[in-house]
């Protein structure tokens, strides 16, 4: 069950909150529709509900608010607007993208591909999927974790009668397995059709929480439409013959040549309309919308029984017929998984302290919530997993990775033609005029697209707009980043390396004797460099600021330091690989074979201005980071 208590908006300006001290229950094993006109509050209601939104009250999610849960993606699902996602990447590649963000395995994905029909379309991109195909994609996302509750934004907005029945059909499915769902509409005969419980919404404040054939009989009543050239003579007609047969007949006329008749049929009007010689053009029953009644006139808000039909009545016909619930489109839905979502599990551990009224005081009782502070950030449950298929999932990889490695075996090879530039440099493509060599560019750039394309293409937190900050991620794509740029500057030597000896023979391009000391300069200066992109990126949450704090290393930083070193120094580090042997330090680590060779290979690494703005550009960078994205303190 979902219970919404005391839910209240900030207000902005001086305008009244969006949603005022709304309270509600969407009961398990029903579906529930959260009505209103544009403006009435819907779509805050729910943003409140998931801490998205700054406000008061607290939304239990069967009896836990949404901080307690520990595995929030397995009791909720969100659909909200449209899939949060890189347009190139294909709808199978999303879904197991978001499958090692929860957590789940990574067959569910294709199975849920299944079950909402996009089979066959596994392969598109999410940018040439169709409204239709994007709604279906997002319920799947929404089902990824099995969830018990599924909140859905105007799922059907836009999408034609035929997808519309595809889609409630799903819903009315996961409702009978005993799950909760709750939607929100603005039109009023699309709820009394597909929903159990109906919630009316008006200005933000609730004003009737009725079972759907309550509804039916308080909100939509049956009507017929005329159209006649003589609309206020017929009009007239109809009202002096239902007076002088003490019937109850609203008659209610409209723009043009149409009337709206309440409490009569198309005989009585037609034979109306014969015996006082008016032309009618048209004559047909409707259901009509009586607008948001007043509070006074419909029971108390709650999940109560609407009053008893009329006698003589059958209260089944209020209700529409809906689809059959195990069908959508023709095909039977089948649960992919064991078990009825609505069991209730009890969690270990669950020793929350309640108020007085027996709700938890964490969000309650008039404090304010800001966004991302009502609990603690989750996911990716497996973030190696998750940032390997984000990386590879679209072709911005191996752009590039072809981007680096064609410029490179372009300027190596004119470089060799001269015969002045070193081996090391000539081998990483490297000349004097560039600040940074394509290969670590390239690096940068893989970095800088760790981070901007999840705040561009949002994946793991539904309408936040950033992704969670969680040490786990960042380690993760710290090593995938480190990888990446280890495999690109292996590529981009042994590119240039065969280029040089294919154009000049083999003996103009020997392999040195220092190579391991090479390799070792020539890996730290790439993943450094994919380092400071990814926090950059991070940092800034744009790609373009990454490859700009990348730039601006040898361009900025570098200049600062060579200026701070070339002044005058009083003590130097002369004579250390010596000392280290003299205090035996080298002896104890068991590694006194390798000081020798070693040490200063590190020495001189860290002597170099480029490695020193790196190390210092990424302490500045990882304490941004940690301050702005780890910090619960700091709204996001």
């Amino acid at each position: 069950m979902l219970q919404a208590i005391g839910l209240t908006s900030e207000p902005r300006r001086d305008l009244p909150p969006a949603v005022d001290n709304l309270s509600f229950e969407a009961p398990p094993g029903a579906v529930t529709a959260l009505l209103g006109v544009p403006g009435a509050g819907k779509t805050t209601a729910l943003r409140l509900m998931l801490d998205l939104e700054p406000g008061r009250g607290t939304t239990l999610f069967r009896g836990r608010p949404l901080h307690r849960l520990s595995r929030p993606c397995r009791e909720i699902g969100v659909l909200l607007g449209d899939v949060p996602g890189h347009p190139a990447r294909t709808a199978r590649g999303q879904l197991r993208m978001l499958a090692a963000a929860v957590g789940v395995p990574a067959a569910r994905a294709d199975e849920l591909l299944d079950i909402v029909g996009l089979g066959a379309l596994r392969g598109e991109r999410l940018g040439t999927l169709s409204l239709g195909m994007d709604r279906r994609l997002g319920l799947a996302c929404a089902l990824l974790g099995d969830p018990h509750t599924l909140l859905l934004d105007a799922p059907s907005a836009g999408l034609s009668p035929r997808e519309s029945g595809w889609l409630f059909g799903l819903l009315r499915a996961h409702a009978g397995r005993g799950g909760t769902v709750l939607y929100t509409t603005a039109d009023s005969k699309e709820a009394a059709r597909t929903a159990d419980h109906v919630v009316t919404l008006d200005a933000g404040r609730l004003v009737a929480a009725q079972d759907v054939a309550s509804f039916a009989r308080t909100r939509l009543r049956p009507r017929v439409a005329v159209r006649t050239p003589h609309a206020a003579r017929l009009a007239d007609a109809l009202s002096r013959e239902a007076r002088a047969r003490r019937r109850s007949v609203e008659v209610v006329t409209e723009a043009g040549s149409r009337i709206t008749v309440y409490g009569s049929s198309c005989p009585e009007i037609g034979e109306t309309a014969f015996r006082h010689g008016v032309l009618v053009h048209q004559l047909a029953d409707e259901i009509g919308d009586t607008g948001v009644p007043a509070p006074g006139s419909l029971p108390a808000p709650g999940l109560v029984p609407g009053p008893a039909p009329a006698p003589g009545t059958d209260d089944r016909a209020v209700r529409v017929p809906r689809p059959d619930p195990g069908r959508a489109d023709g095909s039977p839905y089948g649960h992919p998984r064991g078990g009825r979502p609505g069991d209730v599990r009890r969690e270990r551990g669950d020793r929350r302290p309640r108020s007085a009224d027996g709700h938890d005081g964490r969000t309650g009782g008039g404090r304010r919530t800001p966004p991302g502070l009502g609990r603690p950030v989750r996911g990716p449950l497996r973030p190696v997993r998750y940032e390997l298929r984000r990386m590879f999932g679209t072709p911005a990889a191996l752009l590039a990775v072809a981007a680096v490695l064609v410029p490179s075996v372009l300027i190596a090879v004119p470089l060799a033609r001269a015969g002045r530039t070193p081996l090391a440099d000539l081998l990483a493509a490297w000349p004097a005029l560039l600040p940074l060599p394509p290969a670590a560019l390239g690096a940068g750039l893989l970095g800088a697209l760790s981070f901007g394309e999840e705040f561009r293409y949002p994946a793991l937190a539904e309408a936040r707009g950033c992704v969670p900050r969680r040490l786990g991620l960042l380690l993760a794509k710290l090593a995938v980043t480190a990888g990446a740029a280890l495999l690109l500057a292996l590529l981009t030597a042994a590119a240039d390396l065969g280029a040089l000896r294919l154009v000049y023979g083999a003996d103009a391009v020997p392999v040195p004797d220092n190579w391991p000391e090479l390799a070792v300069d020539w890996a730290a200066l790439t993943v450094g460099c994919g380092w400071v992109g990814l926090l950059g990126a991070g940092v800034f949450r744009i790609t373009m600021a990454g490859v700009a704090s990348v730039v601006v290393v040898p361009t900025v930083v570098v200049p600062l330091l060579r200026t701070v070193l070339d002044g005058p120094s009083v003590r130097t580090a002369a004579g250390f690989t010596r000392r280290l042997h003299e205090s035996g330090w080298a002896a104890w680590l068991d590694w006194s074979h390798q000081v020798d060779r070693w040490l200063p290979v590190l020495s001189g690494l860290l002597a170099q201005p480029v490695a020193l703005a790196l190390a210092l550009s990424l302490t500045a960078l990882l304490c941004a980071y940690l301050f702005i994205g780890l910090s619960r303190r700091v709204r996001w």
